[in-house]
């Protein structure tokens, strides 16, 4: 396959082909994200997809394709006709084509409406990945997310009404020991509104180059510290009310990976949550280093 520069993928999607259909991020302004700083985003030619489509279909052969990541940060930007097209292609070039996913930025999902996410979907692009981080509206301000956590909701609200599935990212930390309780009560409410089939929540690592990472170096974001992450994160348990959605806080940024359904492992995981932030005994993972991720 070629790709140009780093190309991200969410942790689920680790068996799937990933087609870089578009390069880095239309949007490119929040000031946590380091992924696409380095690319000037711009939409790829679908002979360049065809090429890329053959190539999968020699290395890996037809039948195996599945799955499809539709990279970059931003591809569900693209007007709908042409994500068709690429969706098209797919089902024509690999048999057993199940499903693509894709990142979902506000502004993408805004763009579309209930009826285009549920074309889409028919076509196949059944998964999206959203990253609210926050639901609360000074946090989100303070992030560029570039919309209000309602403007969020929104959009988001449109995959689950079209029958789609939303994968929802919140994001420990970024309210700073500040907001950081207020980020998480906020964030549980906005994802109880939205109704996602998963949530995952990740640890704010600042990366050097972003703004973000300038706002703790001189002091104007003091980020929690390991138990206060897992203080912040038994909050936001404790306050969804989601009706059959996975929730999974075990990514390399998390200093104590835990996971369940809820609501049915609700009381389990935060009991979890309690007792090893009462023990400071019990070893925490170390944060990655910025480059890791």
């Amino acid at each position: 396959m070629r790709y140009e520069g780093t190309v991200y993928r969410p942790p689920s999607e680790a068996h799937s082909l990933i087609l870089q259909a578009t390069i880095g991020c239309s949007y490119n302004r929040c000031t946590y994200c380091a992924m696409y700083i380095d690319k000037r985003f711009r939409q790829r030619s679908r002979e360049d997809l065809l090429t890329d489509m053959a190539m999968a279909r020699e290395s890996y052969g037809p039948g195996r394709i599945r799955r499809v990541f539709l990279a970059d940060g931003d591809a569900l930007i693209m007007r709908t006709p042409r994500l068709l097209e690429i969706l098209g292609d797919l089902r024509e070039q690999f048999p057993n084509f199940e499903r693509a996913s894709v990142y979902a930025s506000p502004q993408a999902l805004l763009s579309k409406s209930v009826e285009e996410i549920a074309e889409l979907k028919q076509a196949g692009l059944s998964v999206y990945y959203a990253g609210p981080e926050t639901g609360h509206p000074l946090v989100m301000e303070r992030i560029a997310k570039g919309v209000t956590p309602d403007e969020f909701a929104e959009g988001a609200r449109r995959v689950v009404e079209a029958g789609a599935k939303l994968s929802v990212i919140l994001l420990l930390g970024v309210g700073g020991t500040e907001l950081s309780q207020a980020h998480a009560v906020a964030s549980a409410r906005w994802v109880n509104a939205v109704q996602p089939r998963f949530v995952s929540t990740l640890t704010l690592v600042p990366v050097p180059g972003t703004p973000i990472h300038d706002d703790v170096e001189q002091g104007r974001l003091v980020l929690p510290d390991p138990r206060g992450i897992l203080r912040e994160l038994r909050t936001m348990v404790s306050h969804f009310e989601l009706d059959g959605a996975i929730f999974r806080s075990n990514h390399a940024s998390n200093a104590l990976p835990i996971g369940g359904t809820l609501p049915k492992d609700k009381n389990r995981i935060v009991a979890v949550l309690d007792s090893v932030i009462d023990d400071d005994s019990i070893p925490l993972r170390p944060p990655p280093s910025p480059h890791a991720l």
